[in-house]
Parts: C-alpha cells; structure tokens; sequence
C-alpha cells in the first residue's frame, strides 16, 4: 500500500510520490502531474504510487497494472485508461471528464464522492467498487461486470448499464434518473424498497 509521508509544509496533506510537497505547496503542481504521467509511461506495473491532489490532462494510463495507489481528489480529463489493470486504489473525491476505462479490470476501488462525467466503462470487470456518493452523468457501463459493487447515496444520470452483470450491486439511496438497464439480471441487484 502506498506510503502516507507527510508534506513538508505541515499542512497534514501527503506528499506526492518522489516529492517532500503535496499537490497544494508544490511550487507548480502541474509540473507535479506532468512528472507522475511521464512515470507511469515508463512503467507497466505501479505500486504505491500516492499522487493525491492532482491535475492529469490527455494522459494515457492505458495497458498498465495499478496496485495500491491513491489519486485521491486529483482530476482527470480526456485521459485513457482503456485495458488497465487495478486493484485497491482510490479515486475518492476525484474528477473524471470525458475518461475511457473500456476493457478494465478493475476490482476493489473506491470511486467514493467523485464526479464522473461522459465516461465509458464498457467491456470490463467492476468488481467489488465503490462509487458511494459519487455524482456519475452521461456515463456507460454497457457489457460489464459490476458484480458486488456499490453505489449507494449516488446521483446517477443518463447512464447506460445494458447488458450488464449487476448481482449484488446496491443502488440503496442512489438517485436514479434516465437509466437504462436493458439486458442486464435486475432481479439480482438491491435497489431502494418500494414505499407502500
């Protein structure tokens, strides 16, 4: 799991990896996310990697292996993380704009308290994640595997899960507007009880 060093500054943030900084006291923090990109380009297994706080841009994160590693806040716009590998990272609090994780194998992570805008999931495993409270809008989860996963208390709009595998999935609390859930085994997924 991803070492928590404590920034330089003593503001109680953590730093980022490679740095004494966290994303807010780094002189220029999108030097930061640039450095983080460029790393993980080199490399097709990550561990640990802590790089909380920051701003990725058109960044391709696609094909690699992600083991313990926290993007906790950060935010992410256009960026390709299509055929990745995960496991036990998180995205709490972060901000994914127009993002493609298609073709994912994704199992235990949080996506807890994150806004998830004109994003695909499509063809990939799910499993076991947590989108608790995130907001997730003009999204597609169209051919996975969502098994176990959670997304209680969202907000979830104008999103496609066709065809999809939800056993297990709780939507408890989630605010459910223009979804389509064609194909997909909603008998097997625990959505809020109907009032009578």
């Amino acid at each position: 799991m991803f070492t928590l060093n404590p920034c330089a500054a003593g503001c109680g943030r953590t730093a980022i990896s490679g740095s004494h900084l966290c994303a807010v006291h780094a002189a220029q923090a999108e030097k930061e996310a640039g450095r983080i990109g460029a790393f993980i380009l080199e490399q097709q297994v990550l561990k640990d990697l802590n790089a909380p706080g920051l701003d990725f841009i058109s960044t391709d994160f696609s094909n690699r292996s992600f083991y313990g590693c926290n993007f906790m806040n950060s935010s992410f716009s256009m960026c390709l993380f299509t055929g990745t590998i995960m496991r036990m990272c998180f995205f709490d609090f972060a901000v994914f704009t127009g993002c493609d994780f298609s073709g994912g194998d994704l199992q235990l992570l949080s996506f807890a308290g994150s806004t998830i805008r004109d994003c695909t999931f499509e063809n990939s495993e799910l499993i076991h994640l947590n989108y608790g409270g995130a907001l997730i809008s003009d999204t597609t989860f169209n051919d996975s595997n969502l098994y176990n996963s959670r997304f209680i208390g969202a907000n979830i709009t104008n999103c496609d899960f066709v065809d999809c595998n939800i056993k297990k999935v709780f939507f408890i609390g989630a605010k459910q507007t223009n979804l389509s859930f064609k194909s997909s085994n909603t008998a097997e997924a625990v959505f809020e009880p109907e009032q009578e």
